[in-house]
């Protein structure tokens, strides 16, 4: 069973954890401030969902992305905030399985690409959440358990993510540097690495 409290708490738990790393990776090619952003973003979605507990995955989703939106800065909280908005518009059932999942994820990325206009290969977090979405539709057609299905999608971003490093940057403050911005990591793919992450261990 999907637990989308947990996927949060997951998320936040990771954030946390890795906030230093992140604004060292925006330091080199953004604003120095994707970790704290990030950080305070999800710790305001932890305090919401204590103080007004959703009762379904799409009340979840949807309390989260409100949240995101009101209390991130620059590029994060927008995006993040969409992607979690169209997951929570696209949850049919409160049970998720890999095909209601996928479907889910599928219309949080194309939130994303319509609210930033990334494609395959810009050096954005699309190229971490683009080949997870790719991994969960596969394993949606083969039937594959929802838990199976987040690991190949945890490779998947992980992959993307690690393949943005040498890509040179084509959107948002990175593409300032033009060539300068090869040989870094993308910070925004890195914590939507996270995102996948906690989505794997919040399947129970």
């Amino acid at each position: 069973m999907f637990d989308s409290q947990l996927w949060l708490n997951g998320f936040a738990t990771l954030i946390e954890a890795n906030a230093d790393e992140l604004t060292e990776l925006d330091a080199a090619i953004g604003d120095a401030d994707h970790g704290s952003n990030m950080r305070r973003g999800t710790a305001a979605v932890l305090t919401a969902l204590t103080e007004t507990p959703p009762a379904t995955v799409a009340e979840t989703t949807k309390q989260a992305a409100m949240v995101l939106i009101r209390s991130v800065g620059g590029a994060s909280g927008p995006l993040y905030g969409t992607f979690f908005l169209r997951f929570s518009a696209a949850v049919e059932k409160d049970d998720l399985d890999t095909a209601g999942f996928a479907t889910a994820f599928r219309a949080g990325l194309d939130g994303v690409v319509a609210r930033g206009k990334a494609e395959a290969g810009d050096k954005t977090m699309y190229d971490a959440l683009a080949p997870a979405a790719a991994a969960l539709d596969e394993c949606a057609t083969a039937g594959t358990a929802l838990g199976r299905a987040l690991d190949r999608a945890v490779a998947a971003a992980q992959a993307g993510s690690d393949a943005t490093v040498d890509m040179l940057a084509r959107k948002g403050r990175a593409s300032y540097l033009g060539p300068r911005s090869i040989g870094h990591r993308d910070p925004g793919a890195t914590s939507a690495v996270l995102l996948v992450r906690a989505a794997r261990e919040a399947v129970r």
